[in-house]
């Protein structure tokens, strides 16, 4: 890591809040405060790649690495751009990078708003397993990693509204068990509530020039749906591991394999289906993700020779 966990919180959020200073204050310019915003986001994805390594998790090593070349790629753009259209593409990923990443940042670094979003999905998975049948799961004791060892929550004497001194990827987890107080060898943790897919559409969508209705329209349509998604992926993942124990392949059991592969390609898969229906439905939004993509070649338009 190049900085602590908490000094690349603050320069998130410093970074976050550069980038929705600049959106608002698009008519004016603020240009710099954009490029800085661009420049400090990137560095806070990139230095978490260390801890994707540490956890042989290649996909979010990759993601996180190529988040700083394209923040400072994107800062770059800003001061060169002169089409009007691309200018306000870029304005618009401004203010969907820090309305998306800020709600987020915010949950993350809350303890209160960490638990209770685990509380919230965790019991529904469990709930949604009781009721078709497939193990009666329950919620057990949730726990905080501190620097000084693991400490049940309910007796946690820590801040619960600032991330203080914590460790490990995932500072709180709630843990499943059986009815009869079984441990089935599974933990919620925030990663689990697809939060992270959930704002992706919320700060696309909360900053495109339209109606508040077609806004609302969009949100209704995407966050429900990614929310019921995630919670057929979790219960069907806690299920696969109480059913199939001696699965292996390449040395994963069977939940370690659809936790890292399986689920998270037909999660991309979802996401990806859900986009081209906002695409449709908001022309706005694929418009400008068209002209962001424009340095990459990809989804560009070809041209026709005339003779």
């Amino acid at each position: 890591m190049l900085f602590s966990t908490e000094v690349a919180s603050l320069i998130g959020a410093v970074g976050l809040l550069s980038l929705a200073v600049s959106w608002h204050r698009s008519e004016k310019g603020e240009i710099r405060l954009a490029q800085f915003g661009w420049v400090l986001v990137g560095l806070t994805f990139f230095n978490d790649a260390s801890k994707y390594i540490a956890h042989d998790d290649p996909v979010l090593t990759v993601f996180s690495i190529a988040a700083l070349p394209m923040a400072v790629g994107m800062a770059f753009w800003e001061q060169r751009v002169t089409d009007v259209k691309t200018s306000r593409s870029l304005i618009w990923a401004r203010g969907a990078v820090a309305y998306a990443g800020g709600p987020y940042l915010l949950i993350a670094h809350v303890p209160w708003l960490n638990v209770l979003a685990i509380w919230f999905v965790a019991s529904q998975a469990a709930l949604f397993l009781r009721f078709s049948g497939n193990g009666d799961v329950v919620l057990g004791e949730t726990t905080v990693n501190t620097i000084d060892g693991e400490v049940a929550w309910s007796v946690w004497e820590g801040n619960r509204w600032f991330m203080g001194d914590f460790v490990g990827e995932y500072p709180f987890q709630t843990e499943l068990l059986l009815s009869d107080g079984t441990s089935i060898g599974i933990n919620f943790v925030l990663a689990c509530t697809a939060l992270q897919s959930m704002v992706i559409f919320i700060g696309a969508i909360a900053v495109l020039d339209i109606d508040w209705k077609r806004r609302c329209r969009a949100l209704i349509l995407t966050i429900p749906v990614i929310h019921i998604l995630n919670l057929f992926r979790n219960a069907g993942l806690i299920w696969m591991h109480m059913t199939y124990t001696n699965w292996s392949y390449l040395g994963m059991s069977v939940f370690e394999f659809g936790h890292a592969y399986a689920a998270r390609v037909v999660s991309l898969g979802a996401m990806f289906l859900m986009a081209l229906i906002m695409f449709d439905i908001l022309p706005e939004l694929h418009r400008h993700i068209v002209r962001l993509l424009r340095p990459f070649g990809l989804l560009q338009a070809r041209t026709k020779n005339k003779t």
